[in-house]
């Protein structure tokens, strides 16, 4: 698929110019065009896509290609709940990617950061491209493996650009709920292509050629798209007019220790406050291909094209939660669909039992309900944290909301749905709506108070 094509931004400056251009007279950047929410919009889309396609050609390789060529030893079952272990490995480590950035960018600025964020992104991707298998290398290619999951996990928390709270504060005041959406496009444009790459490769390849060297393809095409995503990111962020408006908003790395004295109740309200969201997002794009794969009659590549459809629906689905948003506010809408989540749940066993028909309803209704809830999912609540903690606040609320929605969802629904049958899962997806609707709560009664100790 080929993504959208945008008009370019001003030319890329040379990356050894440092972070603030000290050489310009103070009034001279009040001269320069104010950077337009389209145009920041356009460096997220890009940014999010090429990341999510990353994330999500790994998550799909857990299931179809890691129990067999790096866990032969163990069970179908077995080697795919290790595939979700190793899964969960980057997601425990983007905090630790976050921080590892911020001292970068402090010390040498944010292009420098986000270069060698994505470079070692693309790296650890490609690396996974070229591992030999466990019937080659042993243990060792285990061990290799889970390295570079880690760097990918620490690579995705140190791209953090601050382009998402940039599209926030720029955006109109009553159309925020749109352009919050238009960030987190990236996350079906991203899963179309890697699921539609993974399904060609599958239908076309006999399972002996998929297992050697089919299953390497969608790794180098991930590291193709990051350097392409890499350089336009940077024609972004490194001219003028955003370090300008970057400046202007103070997003700019803060002290992590009084962040976490003063406003860290901030980050874990603005984590929970989406969780319904984060848990839903790979109950519908990875666990359910594990469980087809283990569970089910139904073809892999017919499975694939459903979840392309999904992926397309969850697209369509993201405008209308822009609309709503704008309606409604953020924060009603993102507790009104975590009680359709909620719904959801109450009949996701069913479904997934309901052989080929249930399970194409449940990946379609999913990716609908995904398309709208996650929507909003970015950033909610982070209108709490005070301008100058805002940039490091955000990066680390979206870590805590991964961590703990989704990065061990896979491995949680499909041990759990084995041992104690389907109803796990709306267990899970139950949880993360009342964590959200709590969060919800709790930031309501939070903003009250201040409200009132500032009369």
């Amino acid at each position: 698929m080929t993504s959208p094509t945008f008009a370019s931004p001003a030319p890329l400056p040379p990356l050894s110019r440092p972070q603030h251009d000290r050489s310009r007279p103070p009034d001279a950047s009040r001269d320069d065009a104010s950077v337009a929410p389209g145009d920041i919009a356009v460096g997220v889309v890009i940014g999010r896509a090429s990341e999510y396609f990353d994330f999500f050609v790994y998550g799909i390789a857990s299931v179809l290609v890691f129990p067999a060529v790096f866990f032969p030893f163990a069970s179908r079952l077995e080697g795919t709940l290790y595939a979700f272990v190793l899964f969960a490995f980057a997601f425990v480590v983007r905090p630790i990617g976050t921080l590892a950035g911020m001292e970068i960018q402090r010390r040498l600025g944010r292009s420098t950061k986000l270069a060698v964020s994505l470079f070692l992104l693309g790296g650890s991707t490609v690396g996974i491209a070229l591992l030999p298998s466990y019937q080659t290398l042993g243990i060792w290619a285990v061990a290799m493996l889970a390295l570079f999951r880690i760097g990918q996990g620490l690579a995705l928390g140190g791209s953090w650009d601050g382009l998402p709270s940039l599209l926030a504060l720029n955006a109109p005041e009553n159309r925020r709920g749109w352009y919050a959406m238009l960030g987190q496009l990236g996350a079906p444009l991203g899963f179309l292509v890697a699921c539609s790459v993974f399904a060609y490769l599958w239908s076309n390849l006999s399972s002996a050629d998929f297992l050697d060297w089919g299953w390497r393809f969608p790794f180098f095409v991930a590291f193709a798209i990051n350097v392409v995503a890499l350089f336009a990111r940077l024609r972004l962020v490194v001219t003028h007019e955003y370090e300008r408006e970057l400046e202007a908003h103070e997003l700019e790395p803060c002290d992590e220790r009084e962040l976490l004295s003063t406003q860290g109740h901030n980050i874990f309200v603005g984590a929970f406050a989406a969780l319904a969201s984060y848990a839903l997002f790979h109950i519908v794009t990875v666990f359910p291909l594990s469980w087809v794969m283990l569970y089910s009659e139904q073809s892999i590549g017919d499975f694939l094209g459903t979840q392309i459809i999904g992926a397309l629906l969850a697209a369509a689905a993201m405008p209308v939660s822009g609309l709503v948003a704008n309606r409604i506010g953020r924060r009603s809408t993102l507790g009104s669909f975590a009680l359709l989540v909620a719904v959801f749940g109450l009949f996701a066993p069913l479904l997934l039992d309901g052989g080929t028909l249930g399970q194409n309803l449940f990946i379609l209704i999913g990716f609908v309900l995904l398309g709208l809830s996650y929507g909003q999912a970015a950033g909610a609540v982070t209108s709490n944290f005070l301008p100058r903690f805002r940039y490091t606040g955000a990066a680390l609320t979206a870590d805590l909301a991964w961590l703990i929605g989704a990065a061990f969802a896979p491995l949680v629904a499909l041990g759990l749905s084995v041992r104690f049958g389907l109803g796990a899962v709306t267990v899970y997806l139950l949880s993360g709506a009342v964590c959200t609707l709590l969060a919800l709560r709790t930031n309501r009664v939070l903003s009250r108070r201040k409200a009132g100790s500032d009369e």
